[in-house]
């Protein structure tokens, strides 16, 4: 993302301009632009003629459009599934970013007040206003997204015996880019070599898939994982290997003996990436990620969550009150909970943001679109790792006494 202009006073007022790149930058958009926000961007609207003789001409014009908006949606990048049988050879699909509103700026073309849909395109300039003012959390996203350099920095092979799903996972984003799924005989002692032909055609169609779909080549991809169940990772990489040096192709060699970690997985499905993630040899390669620091936190709170339940609280409300009593040593909070229609709802969720901030505590943003914030997201979107214990129970039974406490306190202010 390029930061084009930022114009934001001290209370937050203001806009700031910036130009998508690419898939995360769109689902960085998607993260900051809210109902009610005023967001400026092209657009292309069909407009009628009609001439004097009556005759009606129809052409489309590229033009500015402010909106104020009404809903905003977001579409992932990547492939749809696979059919059963047989390779995808269509390329994956770019994230699309569509922003729905009312048009409040005047224009030869387009009404006042006039309903229209800006569909978000890569480097054209976006402008955003906040009604309600730029908080912390929006600050800290866009301060995040213009950094320099991002991109892929893990490409992940997921297999079992006849599937594989390749994904690529970036700061924000976990997109599958291609899915395989070649049918393989059992194997029996009447039927071994049509056994060996399936997993030859198999492993001669992921790597083709491995070529277009994993970018090997990159700098900035730190690492290529193939995981699995069972044995099939060894028996992939060394194909990945063998057809490296059959065909000399160098680069490939290099980046399979630098870059390849094998990991063991329980399912062969993309959700087990939040197992890979937190696996060691993983995380001693990518330790200053997001992705991996997000799969390590909500491991650490699992494990909290089995062995001291009094400091490993979660749900909106506990939280909440955890924070207010100062407890909180690491928040767990998705993505998703910013992103409410409900502005009070933001504010209070950016309140207890900064409020662990400010008492010197660890804040970790999930991003949904990683299978680490899907997980987060199953358990409410929220969580807290305590620097103390507390009961749950003692606390709202406290919480229930001060409110009726100062309940009677004002009877009595009336009655005197």
């Amino acid at each position: 993302m390029k930061l084009i202009s930022k114009n934001i006073d001290k209370h937050g007022t203001g806009h700031i301009t910036l130009r998508p790149e690419d898939d995360e930058d769109m689902w960085h958009l998607y993260n900051l632009i809210q109902n009610g926000d005023l967001v400026r961007a092209p657009a292309i609207r069909r407009v009628q003629n009609v001439s004097s003789t009556g005759s009606t001409e129809s052409h489309r014009v590229r033009l500015n459009l402010t909106l104020q908006v009404k809903r905003v949606d977001f579409s992932p990048g990547g492939t749809p599934a696979t059919q059963e049988g047989g390779d995808q050879n269509e390329d994956a699909r770019t994230a699309a970013l569509h922003i729905s509103g009312i048009v409040t700026s005047e224009n030869p073309h387009v009404k006042l007040g006039a309903h229209h849909t800006l569909d978000i395109e890569a480097n054209r300039d976006v402008r955003i206003e906040k009604v309600d003012g730029w908080d912390s959390v929006a600050i800290a996203r866009v301060e995040e997204s213009i950094i320099p350099g991002k991109g892929a920095e893990v490409g992940a092979v997921v297999c079992g015996e006849g599937i594989a799903a390749f994904c690529l996972l970036s700061q924000h984003m976990t997109v599958v880019t291609h899915r395989l799924n070649v049918p393989i005989p059992r194997k029996s002692a009447s039927g071994a070599s049509q056994h060996d032909k399936g997993l030859e055609k198999f492993y001669g169609m992921l790597f083709d898939s491995f070529m277009r779909h994993i970018p090997y080549s990159n700098v900035s991809l730190r690492a290529i994982v193939i995981a699995s169940p069972g044995w099939v990772r060894d028996a992939v990489y060394d194909y990945i290997v063998m057809e490296a040096s059959r065909r000399g192709d160098k680069v490939l060699q290099r980046a399979m003996k630098e870059k390849c970690l094998k990991v063991h997985i329980n399912s062969p499905h993309v959700h087990s990436l939040v197992e890979v993630m937190k696996s060691p040899e993983v995380t001693s390669q990518l330790k200053e990620t997001k992705f991996a620091r997000e799969g390590v936190m909500l491991d650490r709170f699992f494990k909290m969550l089995g062995n001291d339940e009094m400091r490993a609280w979660y749900g909106p409300e506990h939280v909440c009150l955890a924070a207010e009593r100062g407890a909180i040593g690491s928040l767990l909070i998705s993505d998703d909970l910013f992103r409410s229609s409900d502005p009070t709802t933001r504010k209070k969720y950016v309140g207890v943001v900064e409020d662990v901030q400010n008492k010197g505590g660890e804040v970790v943003i999930f991003s949904s679109m990683h299978e680490s914030g899907q997980q987060l997201n199953q358990l409410t979107g929220i969580a807290a790792i305590l620097t103390f214990p507390l009961d749950v129970e003692v606390v709202e039974a406290e919480e229930r006494e001060a409110a009726e406490e100062a309940q009677r306190q004002e009877s009595n202010d009336v009655m005197s």
